[in-house]
Formats: C-alpha cells, sequence, structure tokens
C-alpha cells in the first residue's frame, strides 16, 4: 500500500494540565485562551461563540520535532550540526553546510536545498527558512512535512481555574519578597485545565526528501523510508507523551483519545474535520466515499480509534504498511 497523505483528527480527554501559558500579571500566571465559534448541544446544535483554553499548534509542532530529534539519535538518521545540538537555528547554525566550499554566489537555490535535504532528517522533515549568507545572501524555503492545529477545548466539556499556592519557607512565615526578588513567603496563583480537545494533523509522507524546487528527491528510497518511519513514529509520540509547561508538577492526565486517522494513495487530500464538530467521526467518513467517486483508483481509508491502545496499533499498522513511497506524489 503506498501511502501518499495522512490526516488525523481526534478528540483528547486531558485533566489537570498548564501546557501553554501565556504569561504572568502580578502573581497569577495566566492560561492560553481562544475565542473559536462552535455548536451549542443546549440549543439544537446553533453557532455561538466561546473562549475557550488550548494548546498552540506550535507547542505541538515543538513536542512532536523533540520526538523525531529522539528518534534520529536512537536510530542514525542523520542531523545537522544545528540540530544535533536542538539549536533553533538548525541547520543555519552549521558552519559545514553554510560555508560548504562548493557553494558560490553562481550556486543555484535548488543545490542548497537539495544538499540541506541530504543532510539532515529535522530539517527535512520539519521545515526551515534558510536564510544564511551562502555565497551571496540566501532566503530559502523548505515546506514542513507535518502540520498541526491548535488544540482547542470543547466549550461544553473543558474548565480552567486557578489554584492558590504558597511557596514553602522552613524558617516560618517570612515577609513576601519584593519586585524581582524571589525569598520569603510569596503567595501566587496558577492555572490548571481539564476537558476535551480538537486536535488535527496533517502528514504528506511523499513530500519526505523532495527537493520543493526540482520535485526530485535528493535521497534514495531506504533512506526515505527510515525516515517516513520516524516522522510517523514522532507524531504517534506526540499525544501519547505530550510536553509542555509545568509538567513537573502539573503533568497531564491523559485519559483518552478518540479519532480517526485517513489514509490516501493518491494525490486526493485526505480530509480532515475538527472534533469541535460532534459528528467529526461520521463526516470524515462520509467525505472519504464521496471523494473516492472522483477517482475510483485511489484508496482514502478511514481508520477509527477509541481509545489510546487502538490509536496506537492503527499508527503500528501503517508504519509497517509503508513500505513503498509512491515516488511520483
Amino acid at each position: 500500500m503506498k501511502v501518499h497523505s495522512l490526516s488525523l483528527c481526534g478528540l483528547a480527554t486531558l485533566d489537570m494540565h498548564a501546557l501553554n501559558n501565556e504569561g504572568a500579571e502580578g502573581n497569577a500566571l495566566m492560561t492560553r485562551m481562544v475565542e473559536i465559534v462552535a455548536p451549542d448541544p443546549t440549543d439544537g446544535g446553533k453557532i455561538k461563540n466561546y473562549t475557550v483554553n488550548a494548546v498552540s499548534g506550535d507547542m505541538l509542532k515543538h513536542i512532536q520535532a523533540e520526538h523525531l530529534f529522539k528518534w534520529s539519535q536512537e536510530t542514525g538518521l542523520k542531523l545537522c550540526g544545528g540540530c544535533k545540538s536542538f539549536d533553533a537555528n538548525r541547520i543555519c547554525a552549521d558552519e559545514t553546510f553554510t560555508k560548504f566550499p562548493e557553494f558560490t554566489k553562481e550556486t543555484l537555490d535548488s543545490v542548497i536545498l537539495g544538499k540541506a535535504i541530504q543532510t539532515c532528517t529535522l530539517d527535512d522533515a520539519e521545515g526551515i527558512l534558510i536564510t544564511s549568507d551562502i555565497g551571496k545572501k540566501r532566503s530559502i524555503a523548505r515546506k514542513s512535512c507535518v502540520e498541526f492545529g491548535w488544540m482547542v477545548g470543547r466549550p461544553d466539556t473543558t474548565r480552567t481555574e486557578s489554584y492558590f499556592h504558597a511557596k514553602y519557607v522552613p524558617e516560618g512565615r517570612g515577609k513576601g519578597s519584593g519586585a524581582g526578588e524571589n525569598l520569603g513567603q510569596n503567595i501566587f496563583h496558577r492555572p490548571a485545565s481539564s476537558g476535551q480537545y480538537a486536535a488535527v494533523a496533517s502528514i504528506d509522507l511523499y513530500k519526505v526528501g523532495r527537493n520543493d524546487i526540482t520535485l526530485d528527491y535528493a535521497i534514495g528510497d531506504e533512506e526515505r523510508l527510515l525516515r517516513v518511519k520516524g516522522l510517523l513514529v514522532s507524531v504517534m509520540n506526540t499525544f501519547v507523551r505530550m510536553n509542555g509547561a509545568h509538567r513537573n508538577t502539573q503533568l497531564p492526565h491523559l485519559v483518552d483519545f478518540e479519532g480517526t486517522v485517513v489514509l490516501s494513495t493518491s494525490s486526493l487530500p485526505a480530509p480532515s474535520v475538527s472534533a469541535l464538530n460532534p459528528a467529526f467521526n461520521e463526516q470524515i467518513a462520509g467525505l472519504c466515499e464521496n471523494m473516492k467517486k472522483v477517482n475510483p483508483k485511489a484508496t482514502l481509508e478511514a481508520r477509527r480509534f477509541h481509545n489510546l491502545a487502538e490509536f496506537s496499533a492503527v499508527f503500528a499498522d501503517v508504519i509497517e504498511q509503508v513500505l513503498v513511497i509512491d515516488r511520483k506524489g
């Protein structure tokens, strides 16, 4: 089975987490809140505006990239000098690449991009903007193979509360510290959110190893296969082990995860419907059936999962099936 693209639409139940925050006001930490529209189940599904807790797509992408980084280290997948130290500048911080002797001001952007893809798994899969002085000033975009939306709380089932805390002082209750200090018996308020969160992600497997400019593959089939496996494992691990803020004392209670994974074997995109729609699983299944009428030879396969164990089983099965990748996309 040649998997061209994959979509993931899920509903995660998370309790008592503070993965994504905006900052502090005085002695109160402010959690991330967003404005959305969603159906009101108590009013016949009428669309209304809500303010809800959310975890940003940037946070999810960082979690996934860190999992891919660890997988690459463990399995020996190629990493550039910047990514080996998990430098945010990645390949732009690797002088063996930016000062590569064969790069001159006449070198085409496509050649430099191809070299970057050959050099590093993370820069290939996660996307990057190469802005280094390579022969001349450059700005070369590498599109990401994986995309994440915000993980947004369902309004009817997600709540955020603020909880009182005090720093323990062994010698007794001393006077609170002034501005810029962290001494004495300080009090502070910290948020925790619980609820059901809609998650969406899209993975274009055919883009792994492909030069965005020439549309040719810069690496061989075997290496592409290993990178695809690593990418899929990292997406699975993103929802199995969610990193983020305040996990030292507010490690999230991941209670459940249900939804649908869609596999596409052609240029037909794997459809996506947010779990903010209560009927998202049924809508996805219907979309797949209708879209296949456009190209009867193509496969759009919706795989439903009802819990975390089934979710991991779906991804493990997909990883086993991805033995040959469609080179033509």
